[in-house]
């Protein structure tokens, strides 16, 4: 019988919990959202149905989020009834879009990213105050509003960052994003920029 090297079993990473899950979430439907657009400006567009496998695995992961968030047991706020429901929603739009030509899908996925951050921010919440921990406990939370609102901003998949002329330009959505909140973001290593991951007339 051969046995593991040593520490071999202590390496295995600790699953997400599930506010991260729903972070993580937000993030791939961003992802699935930039490739919609990239597929949708495509010349000539594209009619394929090159969506519907990732279409299928946000719906998965949609599913698995709402059930380690129903597997903390919380008592139902009507804030987080809220948050169950929309996940509910979100799972059923993203399988239905799997079945859908790119205009459509696109639409049906369009609001995802906000949703699932809304849910991140209510369980959050919801934790917190339950379980009696305060916002800032934890490591270092250095984070001024502003790094805050970029964070949000990010994560629903509002920001982009394009060259010309050998210079870097800030494009958002709803809050303003400064340049050099974004850098200091990726210095503490919270945010990354992915290229080409947006079309490019954004």
């Amino acid at each position: 019988m051969t046995t593991p090297p040593e520490g071999f079993l202590f390496d295995v990473a600790a699953p997400p919990t599930p506010v991260e899950r729903l972070l993580l979430l937000a993030d791939q439907y961003v992802q699935h959202n930039d490739m919609l657009d990239r597929l949708l400006r495509a010349h000539p567009p594209s009619t394929s149905n090159a969506h519907a496998a990732s279409a299928q695995r946000l719906a998965s992961a949609t599913r698995t989020a709402l059930k380690a968030v129903t597997d903390e047991r919380l008592f139902r706020s009507p804030d987080l009834s809220d948050a169950v429901v929309r996940l509910e929603q979100l799972a059923f739009l993203s399988s239905a879009s799997a079945d859908q030509q790119l205009p459509v899908a696109r639409t049906l996925t369009a609001l995802a990213p906000e949703a699932a951050m809304g849910c991140a921010n209510t369980l959050a919440y919801e934790i917190r105050r339950r379980r009696g921990t305060a916002a800032g406990d934890g490591p270092e939370h250095t984070l001024t509003a502003a790094h805050h609102t970029a964070l949000w901003e990010i994560a629903c998949g509002n920001v982009v960052v394009t060259s010309s002329l050998g210079r870097q330009n800030v494009h958002y959505r709803d809050e303003r994003v400064l340049l050099g909140t974004l850098r200091a973001l990726e210095a503490k290593g919270l945010a990354e920029r992915v290229p080409e991951s947006a079309p490019a007339a954004y």
